[in-house]
């Protein structure tokens, strides 16, 4: 019997669906573990700034001179070349695609190698010049980080599950000092859920992640933005305007990043050469279009940017950024989505100015809506898009507006341009298979919250003694193995084993075939402890047969073996518990 703090009563203990305390402790320490990731990343985009640009600043593209600047991005698709290129193509999935792929299909599971190439990928992308974020290779770090915690502690995967959602939240916090929206971000865009037993550790694992960034970064929030209101509501209509063009760039970044399905017959490194040379040419008039853009977004805010750089911004890096993505990079988009939101908003603003100057708001307001417009359509995320406006301005007033533009971008971009959220459109069929309510249900909950532990195994044949120390033990089912190894093993009711003992045709009887008296007997397969009811589910379609017996995750088995789950528990689970 485990003891009160063993891990094993630990994992027992997560496998069912209503383990919050359990889960919640795995979600402060995720966040932590994430939060000092996420320094670690920050501190890496930051030594490439110290090594080589000047000021020290990562962002300082435009102080390098022509030929400097074009030539980055053709090295840096170089260095990525000679290291991915050897590797298996698997190996080269990263980003929040990836890490969707593998909650839908892998129960969490992260492998380590493309954790590793997250790292180096996601710095020289953007201290390369290439125009590419830093929040997509945030969140597959910081996934994969709090997913690894739970498989080296062989945790059942419904809470690896969680784990994925508290490792995105705390990267989003960590990255933004947005802790709200990283919440929102992992429940909308990652799980594709909200469950309060989801809610919880999601959130003091987002909680964590922005302490241990402030303790390094400060409080301040990501973006200085000057305190702003809509004024006259004569403005909303032009918002509606905006958000309508802002929903069809949004729709543009989309269809564009798709072309990676027919940009996949080329060979990868001649996808790489074609992405670096469409940033070089751009970079050798406007090196705002590469990096991440923040210092751009910042001057954007603030009106401090001219005319034809924002269109540099709205088209260039729009595209860019999507034609990167296509061909093969798998870079983050978040950051370039917001500027150019910002950029198309700002233009937007500027428009107004020029009609109706008396009433027109500040084209700054324009800005900050755009790019929470963008973000929002670009991802089909509206909720989380509206929080990281509140979160980065600090101002209550623009929530209206917000909420206008977000939901108009949003619905043009689904209807209009008949574009899912990015990240969606990259799956199979276009459909994220946690969408499904039935599969979700089923994710939530581990085996062994659902199986019989009591079970005796036993041969096909017994003698009267050997079947009455076996009902001695009081099991609920009898797992028959057969002398034939071909043969896969059944299970039979132990009351079955009983019920013949009792019977007067068999009072004589000293040998029983458990093949041989009534009784329902059902096929078995096998199933790890770990699993979740829909890993289960599968395997039982996948075998045919109506019940698994679950190994044992330190001796996987069949001599050693935690107990049976049949079909029709799995059923009654579903329909009856929480």
């Amino acid at each position: 019997m485990p003891s009160f703090f063993s891990l094993e009563r630990f994992r027992r203990r997560l496998a069912s669906v209503d383990a919050l305390p359990q889960l919640c402790l795995l979600g402060v320490v995720s966040g932590l573990l994430t939060g000092i990731f996420m320094v670690v990343f920050r501190s890496l985009l930051g030594l490439g700034g110290l090594l080589f640009m000047p000021n020290d600043d990562p962002e300082a593209f435009e102080a390098l001179s022509p030929v400097i600047r074009s030539l980055l991005p053709l090295g840096a698709v170089i260095l990525i070349g000679l290291c991915l290129i050897p590797q298996a193509l698997a190996a080269r999935n990263l980003g929040v695609g990836h890490v969707i792929e593998r909650l839908s299909r892998f129960q969490g599971r992260m492998p380590l190698r493309n954790w590793f190439n997250q790292w180096w990928v996601g710095v020289i992308s953007v201290v390369g010049g290439l125009s590419a974020g830093r929040e997509g290779p945030a969140i597959h770090l910081g996934a994969a980080a709090a997913s690894g915690l739970g498989q080296r502690l062989r945790l059942p995967h419904n809470s690896l599950r969680t784990l994925v959602g508290c490792g995105t939240a705390a990267a989003i916090a960590a990255s933004f000092n947005t802790p709200l929206a990283g919440v929102i971000f992992a429940m909308e865009v990652v799980m594709m859920e909200y469950t309060i037993t989801g809610f919880m550790p999601v959130i003091l694992a987002s909680s964590m992640g922005a302490v241990v960034a402030q303790s390094v970064y400060g409080s301040d929030p990501a973006f200085q933005i000057p305190s702003i209101s809509l004024g006259s509501l004569f403005n909303l209509h032009w918002i509606v305007l905006i958000a309508l063009l802002i929903g069809l760039l949004a729709g543009l970044f989309i269809r564009i990043a798709q072309l990676s399905q027919r940009l996949k017959k080329l060979p990868f490194a001649l996808r790489l050469g074609m992405a670096g040379s469409a940033v070089a040419v751009v970079a050798w008039w406007y090196p705002q279009v590469q990096g991440i853009g923040y210092d751009s977004l910042s001057a954007i805010l603030v009106n401090d940017l001219a005319v034809d750089v924002l269109i540099a911004l709205m088209i260039g890096k729009l595209v860019l950024t999507a034609f990167t993505f296509a061909c093969g990079i798998t870079i983050g988009i978040i950051g370039p989505v917001l500027v150019i939101g910002a950029a198309a908003g700002a233009l937007g603003g500027m428009a107004g100015s020029w009609l109706w100057a008396p009433l027109a708001s500040d084209p700054s307001l324009y800005a900050m809506l755009g790019m929470a417009a963008m973000m929002g359509a670009v991802l089909q995320a509206p909720l989380a898009a509206i929080i990281a406006l509140l979160e980065l301005t600090h101002n209550p007033n623009i929530i209206l507006p917000g909420m206008l533009a977000v939901v108009i971008a949003s619905l043009t971009s689904r209807k209009v341009c008949r574009c899912q959220g990015f990240f969606i459109a990259q799956t199979q069929n276009g459909m994220h298979l946690l969408q499904h309510p039935l599969r979700q249900a089923l994710s939530r909950v581990a085996v062994p919250a659902a199986m019989e532990p009591n079970v005796r195994k036993t041969e096909r044949k017994v003698t009267r003694e050997q079947a009455q120390a076996l009902l001695d033990a009081n099991p609920v089912w009898l797992m028959v193995t057969r002398s034939d190894e071909e043969k896969i093993p059944f299970a039979l009711k132990a009351a079955d084993l009983a019920n013949a003992m009792l019977d007067e045709a068999h009072a004589e009887q000293e040998t029983f075939d458990l093949l041989d008296i009534p009784g329902q007997r059902l096929d078995l397969a096998p199933i790890h402890r770990q699993a979740t009811l829909e890993e289960a589910f599968e395997r039982l379609n996948e075998y045919g047969v109506d019940a698994l017996y679950v190994q044992h995750i330190t001796a996987p088995t069949i001599q050693h073996i935690s107990g049976i789950i049949t079909r029709d528990t799995i059923e009654s689970y579903y329909r009856y518990k929480p």
